[in-house]
């Protein structure tokens, strides 16, 4: 009866060492998807800094030009009371 019992639990310690294993098989694959899903975060992260610093630079630009477009039409308007 005591080897029955020493023979289950030696069983289930090897069953529990095998989980062990596999789980920590599992951890490192999943750090190292966590890695590379961070790198791939901080690329993306880059790369809309970029596009956001470059969409300002062209609003700012539009801006600029339909001011000048702005004083044109201002321009045009006096010449033509001026005219008038």
């Amino acid at each position: 009866m005591a080897l029955d019992r020493l023979d289950a639990l030696e069983t289930r310690i090897k069953d529990l060492v095998k989980l062990v294993h596999e789980l920590k098989k599992k951890n490192a694959a999943l750090e190292e998807d966590l890695r590379t899903i961070r790198q791939r975060f901080a690329e993306q992260s880059d790369s809309n800094r970029r596009w956001e610093r470059e969409r300002m630079d062209i609003k700012s630009r539009v801006e600029k030009v339909l001011g000048e477009l702005e004083l044109l039409e201002c321009l045009e308007e006096r010449k033509e009371v001026a005219f008038d």
